[in-house]
């Protein structure tokens, strides 16, 4: 999945949990040859607005810039997770056991590289997805990208 360092989502938890949000999850994005977007999820019981992600980015700004953990250009965008929220940790899959939810693979599944399906659990590294008939097991390192699907 595509993870920020381990370094840089500990310094970011830090400071989001004690504003009292919870960290979704942390994405770095190469934008460009030497640019990168630095996205970083956040979610609240009484869901997340525009004020609530600006004074979280006014937080990281500060902490980002002191501690320099990025050596390149980079932009920080804070967001809430929406309705197609991605998933970033084994816990993510299992809280939202049930639900509909769309892969992007980093090697193609019996020549597929997406899957739209249910999310049936986990057993140890890896993800149990329901589409149709078929349950597919799925080692989380070989996600890419992980989302809900919301049903409209």
């Amino acid at each position: 999945m595509r993870k920020a360092p381990e370094g840089i989502h500990a310094l970011i938890r830090r400071p989001v949990e004690a504003m009292g949000y919870e960290l979704v999850g942390v994405e770095m994005l190469r934008k460009g040859r030497f640019d990168w977007v630095l996205r970083v999820y956040i979610d609240h019981e009484g869901g997340v607005g525009l004020d609530d992600c600006g004074a979280v980015s006014h937080q990281l700004s500060g902490v980002l810039d002191v501690e320099d953990p990025i050596a390149d250009h980079y932009d920080l965008e804070v967001s809430s997770p929406g309705l197609d929220r991605p998933l970033f940790e084994p816990a993510h899959f299992e809280r939202f056991k049930g639900r509909k939810a769309r892969l992007r693979l980093i090697v193609p599944l019996r020549g597929r590289q997406k899957l739209d399906g249910i999310l049936a659990g986990t057993e140890g590294d890896t993800l149990l997805m329901e589409e149709g008939e078929t349950i597919h097991r799925i080692p989380f390192e070989q996600i890419d990208i992980a989302r809900l699907a919301p049903d409209f």
